[in-house]
């Protein structure tokens, strides 16, 4: 079994699911007692939040290569970074590592494929909605990705900040969101990328018919699968 290098605490909520699930389908694939082997590196996620206010995403990338530097020393066979958002960076962290980055967004549109969806609405951070990054990733894969408009990406960024990153789960924005879903589906989409690694805490399959696709989830998959050598 490979050793999986995550590099957590953007948030630590999503962190500890990402820990969960990597050793749940690592069970689940091997038996037995098995569980993930894996090095964790946690990083202060208000010195990222701060950086990524402030728009500077070099300072942000130099701490996220200086992590993933150790989980290469230390024995990772590959890294993840455990956010959507800080894939902003994935190219910079990449550039500093021998072994290989697992991109959140590769993943994804995977699964996408292997589904034959070809046209999503994409929830996340104002960075993940509004910027080139991580659309454009999908895009190379032949996805379609719509965005919502940028007021509704203000209410989704803030309850991504405000509450789910601080543990706090409310009905109320889960309506919220569930609205934005909702207008998504009328402009044709076919399902909705889940594109930060906290909103699986709200929103969860049994909420809506439209069909949603987590990347926390996706991502972890992918990363067993790489760590036992699945096909």
């Amino acid at each position: 079994m490979k050793t999986i290098g995550l590099i957590g605490g953007m948030s630590w909520e999503s962190t500890a699911v990402y820990y969960r699930m990597l050793n749940q389908k690592t069970k689940e694939a091997l038996g037995g007692h098995h569980s993930s082997k894996m090095i964790l590196s946690s990083v202060d996620f208000a010195d990222i939040e701060s950086l990524q206010r402030a728009g500077d995403w070099q300072a942000a990338a130099a701490i996220l290569a200086n992590e993933a530097k150790k989980l290469e020393t230390a024995g990772a066979s590959f890294i993840l970074i455990g956010t959507n958002t800080m894939h902003k960076v994935a190219s910079e962290v990449q550039s500093v590592i021998s072994i290989p980055l697992l991109h959140i967004a590769d993943a994804t549109a995977q699964q996408l494929k292997h589904d034959g969806i070809k046209h999503v609405g994409l929830l996340g951070t104002r960075f993940t909605m509004s910027q080139p990054f991580y659309k454009e990733r999908l895009n190379e894969h032949g996805i379609e990705v719509s965005v919502p408009p940028e007021w509704h990406q203000d209410i989704i960024h803030e309850i991504i900040y405000q509450e789910l990153c601080q543990g706090k789960i409310s009905a109320h924005s889960r309506k919220q969101y569930l609205s934005v879903i909702d207008d998504l589906h009328k402009q044709g989409i076919e399902a909705v990328i889940l594109g930060c690694t906290e909103i699986g805490l709200l929103i969860q399959q049994k909420h809506t018919a439209i069909p949603l696709y987590d990347t926390t989830e996706i991502h972890a998959s992918a990363a067993v699968k790489l760590a036992i050598n699945e096909e």
